[in-house]
């Protein structure tokens, strides 16, 4: 039994470092494959031990070492790994990701500054014009959670990502913001769905599709975008569209604390929260509990899925990193 356990406790490590490869875009070395085991997964091992699973990882075809400096890449072998193992540990990942990241969270509403929960977006860097008409729109239309971004360049780095050649990267604020703020303030918020929200003249109508973040093991808002099920630019031309939003709920003794918040988040930059709904009520279709306020987010990417929307290639990091809310910009600011 317990060298069952010992096994499953390896081979979560070994898929927590393919994520970490996975997603650095760019070769990582065991420092920061360490720290980033701590920090996003609770594992606490010594760079020592990080090499040897390393290693171990290489002999099987799943990463190569490019460099004793660069450290490794993942393979598509390592790629196909991730995506096919242990499926029923990556049920609830979406979960643990979105109180993960507003926990880690430390934005200040009266300093305004801190870390944020962003998105992290790649596009070609060909299709910059574009991209960026597409993104104002969206922007311009309130159908973000805030003007707020941070364009970095090919070759450059955004944390412990690399920005690959021939494209750019788009980190703009994420819903989770929201979360953290309200528990800061000690309003506690549940995260049940994302979803497909449709408008009927510019106002919310109903939700017509939903994904439970307890039972998902993906991203709703990233499964949305590839799968061609959203329509900002109807949003934004003539009101009627279907978006990306979330669903949240928070205790109904909290409503009175809740709308004052809200009200002090958006003199920040931050205006993400669509509806907020009655005790008990249903909102935009979509059942609530007993003594529960609903509220919908508006989704981060729906900038992106406008792109995307046009036929330009995307890849998205839903919920992706943290950063400093004094190095995000006014969008205008970043395209002038």
């Amino acid at each position: 039994m317990v060298f069952g356990q010992e096994r499953r406790e390896v081979e979560r490590e070994k898929l927590a470092m393919l994520r970490i490869i996975s997603n650095s875009h760019g070769s990582v070395g065991s420092k920061i494959i360490a720290r980033q085991l701590l920090n996003g997964y609770g594992i606490d091992l010594s760079e020592r031990a990080v090499r040897y699973h390393l290693r171990l990882l290489d002999e099987k075809g799943l990463t190569v070492k490019v460099s004793r400096r660069d450290g490794r890449g993942i393979t598509s072998h390592g790629l196909e790994e991730l995506e096919n193992a242990m499926v029923s540990d990556k049920v609830g990942f979406t979960i643990d990701k979105i109180e993960t990241l507003a926990y880690k969270s430390s934005f200040d509403l009266i300093t305004l500054s801190g870390r944020i929960p962003v998105n992290i977006s790649f596009f070609p860097r060909e299709k910059k014009v574009t991209v960026f008409r597409a993104i104002a729109s969206a922007m311009k239309a309130g159908l973000c959670v805030s003007r707020l971004a941070m364009l970095v360049e090919e070759g450059k780095k955004l944390d412990d990502i690399t920005v690959p050649a021939g494209k750019m990267c788009l980190a703009t604020v994420c819903g989770i913001a929201i979360n953290a703020i309200l528990l800061e303030a000690g309003i506690p918020i549940d995260s049940r769905f994302g979803g497909i929200l449709q408008l009927s003249g510019g106002q919310p109508r109903r939700f017509t599709e939903l994904i439970d973040y307890a039972g998902s093991s993906l991203d709703p808002s990233e499964i949305f975008i590839a799968g061609k099920m959203t329509d900002v630019n109807g949003a934004v031309k003539t009101g009627d569209g279907k978006i990306l939003a979330n669903f949240r709920e928070i205790p109904a003794i909290c409503l009175p604390q809740a709308r004052e918040m809200i009200a002090r988040i958006k003199q920040a930059g931050i205006d993400g929260v669509m509806l907020l709904g009655e005790p008990s009520k249903p909102v935009c279709e979509v059942q609530v509990g007993l003594n529960k306020v609903g509220m919908v987010l508006v989704g981060g990417l729906n900038p992106i899925a406008a792109a995307a929307e046009n036929g330009i290639e995307t890849t998205n990091k839903a919920m992706s990193k943290l950063v400093d809310f004094k190095a995000l910009k006014d969008f205008w600011e970043i395209i002038s």
